[in-house]
Formats: structure tokens, sequence, C-alpha cells
């Protein structure tokens, strides 16, 4: 063998003396920011969080790589109604453009200001160049607006929106005419609370055998309890109609106090490189007091029932060693 490859071997092989690590595993937290989204494409994983003040996206490819490579920051605006509470930003690949969707408001009455924007690449690069495209509303309910994000059904390609709005911060779904307008108003979607109904917000979606899942954040997220619930659908029904969404009866995700884990939420979900594994990413914190500081980037692998639906598990702890979603070579 030759020297490079005799040393390539040891690196692969070798066990970070600081952590436990192998090369070929991770430990959350992955980013020190909230509101995560994830993608895996083209050989490395491009990784958001909510950082205030611009748009950033991190690039590796390895899950333990994106813990200390430095972000790219793919947009800053200088419009003063979208300079500053950039929140939640979402790319997703639509028709050989990304469409990066997020959330940002002005400085004065900063909150009640947010509302839903969306940019869109030049070509096929996650990381940009972006363009602002427009902003997403719902013309009978044009107020706070946060968390959008997007599916487009396997059955006949529709395109949907989903995002949480004011009055009441619950749940919405638009038909979309393209990837950047939305077609009519916005349908209310009903979502259990269970027992903590401030908020529902952060939706995202699964879809696997014929079934479409809503994943959504309830409670506030400073709170301990901010966990997730879930609404089921049969991807043949009409999602603008409220009946097709049936309730999961309980959390599906949510705090483990023996892990240490507080206020688990807001998440996304990616597939391993080899497409054999199913992860979901989320923010959460160590502490159980009421606070929005500490919240961090996490992920795990998650599996599936026998009777269709996903099994998240338990949020695992920070000192949990765990291994690098798989990459077989096919």
């Amino acid at each position: 063998m030759g020297c490079q490859v005799v040393l390539a071997l040891i690196c692969l092989l070798q066990v970070c003396p600081a952590s436990g690590e192998s090369a070929l595993q991770f430990q959350n937290p992955l980013n020190g920011g909230p509101d995560p989204w994830m993608v895996y494409y083209r050989s490395n994983y491009y990784l958001a969080t909510t950082q205030v003040d611009a748009i950033r996206v991190w690039k590796a490819p390895t899950l333990a790589g994106l813990k200390t490579v430095k972000p790219v920051t793919v947009w800053k605006d200088a419009n003063p109604t979208r300079t500053t509470g950039i929140w939640a930003p979402e790319f997703h690949l639509v028709s050989n453009r990304w469409y990066l969707y997020y959330t940002a408001t002005s400085r004065e009455h900063a909150d009640e200001n947010h509302r839903m924007h969306v940019l869109e690449s030049e070509g096929t690069d996650p990381l940009g160049p972006y363009h602002y495209k427009a902003r997403l509303f719902n013309p009978t309910n044009d107020h706070y607006a946060i968390d959008g994000t997007i599916i487009q059904k396997k059955t006949d390609g529709s395109l949907y929106f989903i995002w949480a709005a004011r009055p009441n911060h619950v749940l919405y779904i638009a038909r979309m005419k393209n990837p950047y307008t939305l077609q009519g108003n916005g349908v209310y979607v009903p979502a259990s609370g269970f027992g903590c109904d401030e908020v529902r917000e952060g939706p995202v979606t699964l879809q696997h055998n014929g079934k479409i899942f809503l994943v959504y954040s309830a409670c506030d997220t400073g709170k301990p309890d901010y966990k997730l619930g879930m609404l089921m659908a049969d991807e043949k029904n009409d999602l603008l109609d409220p009946r097709s969404w049936k309730q999961s009866p309980y959390p599906v995700f949510e705090r483990s106090d023996a892990n240490g884990v507080f206020g688990p939420g807001h998440n996304g979900f990616f597939q391993s490189p080899d497409g054999t594994e199913d992860w979901i990413i989320y923010h959460g914190k160590t502490s159980s007091a009421i606070t929005y500081r500490g919240r961090t980037t996490r992920a795990q692998k998650f599996t599936w029932n026998a009777d269709g639906t996903p099994n998240f598990g338990v949020p695992v702890s920070l000192g949990t060693i765990l291994d690098e979603p798989s990459n077989r070579v096919k």
C-alpha cells in the first residue's frame, strides 16, 4: 500500500480521544441554533438553522463535519421589512431550482410583523446564489405568519404550502400555483396541543406507503414541554379538507427527563445517503427552565411501526455516541 492509503485507513479507524467518537460516529449537538432544516444532496449534508440576521448554511459530507465547518451566508437583506427576526429557513428542490422559504420581520413591531418569504436559486447548488422571489401570504388573513413548508404529492405532483398563523397561532394549508405563489385562501387545519395549547407551528411532512404525515410542534418553544404532534392523511384524499386529517392521540416525540432533553421540536426529516435509513433533525435543550436559550440542533435515526406510522422513539442524551447515517456503496 502507498503511504497515503495507509494514512487514510488509519484516519478512518481512529477514535477521537476527546469525545469517544470514531470517524464514522458523531455526538449531538450538530449546531448551536434552533429550528433546523437539513437535506442530503450530491454527497453533502446542507444544514440551516435560525440565525436571526441572515440565512446561513453549513455544508459537510458527514454529520460530524457539520460541527466544525464554517457556514456560508446565502442571504442577507437590506429591505427594512425583512432584515431581522429571520427564522426557520427551509430549502426545497422543485423543477431544478432551490426554493428557500423563511420568516422575517422589520425592526419596528418586530414580532407582529413576521411574514413569510421565498428565494429562488439560479441553479442546482443549495448554496445559491439566490434571488428574492416573493412574499407568500393568505389573501384573507395577511397577518403574522411563520414556519412555512411545502409538500408535493407523489400521486399527482400537486404542490401545497403549510404554515403557522395568527389569530391563535394555528396551522393552515393552501394549494400553490407555483413554488412562490399561493392559489386561493388558506384552510385551517385543527391540531391538538395535548393540553399545551398556545402554539401549533413548525409543520413538516413525510410521505410513506400511501400516507402523508403532518408533524408539527405544540406548546411554547421556550417551555420544556414543547413537543411534536402528528396528523395523518391518505395521499389520495383532498388535503384542503380538514376532515382528511386524522389526529394522533398522543405526542409522537417529547421531553425525556432521564436523558436530559427538554423541549424537543421544530423538526425536519432526511434520509441516509444510501436511502436505507430515515432520520429526524430537531432542536432541544438541556434545561427544564422556561427559556428560549440553549436550544441546539440534534439528529437521530427513526423507524416505522407495523401499522405504517413513524416511530421517532425518545430524544437521546447529548452524551450518546451515534453512528453516522448509512452510506453503503451500492
